[in-house]
């Protein structure tokens, strides 16, 4: 319990911390390491929940765009972003992605979300960590699970014409 207590202590420290470095500097750039990254991705495993299935958490940002760490167990339904483009990095674990094609049933079950049933007629590929992807706005896209996680780092890039 005192090494949770001590590593929740020192992720909440680089937390706090990054911001005002950057300000005194006049830096604005937002920044984390690699063990930065290690660490979150480690945090946000211990703290999701049995039948949990997927976690977010913003890890850097500017005051316009949030690139975050997705932590995924389960699969989640097909989707697309109708406004937004979206590039991720795979950070951990090893997963398939499907996009392209076309969603089917699909229902905006929020704003900028559009979720379906599945894609037919999609391109599948597996992803492993290093690998890196864009999928523009408004193509359905779908992450599958292989082994017991997979982790993006992913970020929304709104159309120029949206901005």
């Amino acid at each position: 319990m005192r090494s949770l207590l001590r590593r929740s202590a020192c992720a909440a420290l680089l937390l706090i911390t990054a911001t005002p470095a950057a300000a005194q500097s006049g830096d604005p750039t937002s920044f984390a390491s690699a063990a930065d990254v290690a660490a979150q991705v480690e945090e946000m495993g211990r703290a999701m929940k049995p039948g949990q299935g997927f976690s977010s958490r913003p890890l850097v940002r500017d005051d316009k765009t949030i690139a975050a760490l997705e932590y995924w167990k389960a699969p989640g339904r097909p989707a697309v972003h109708p406004e937004d483009a979206e590039y991720a990095l795979v950070v951990a674990g090893a997963g398939t992605m499907i996009s392209g094609g076309t969603l089917e049933e699909a229902k905006v079950t929020q704003p900028g979300l559009t979720e379906g049933s599945r894609i037919t007629g999609g391109t599948t590929r597996k992803l492993v960590p290093g690998d890196v992807i864009l999928i523009p706005a408004g193509v359905p896209h779908w992450f599958g699970i292989t082994g017991d996680r997979l982790v993006l780092l992913g970020t929304k890039l709104p159309r120029p014409e949206a901005r």
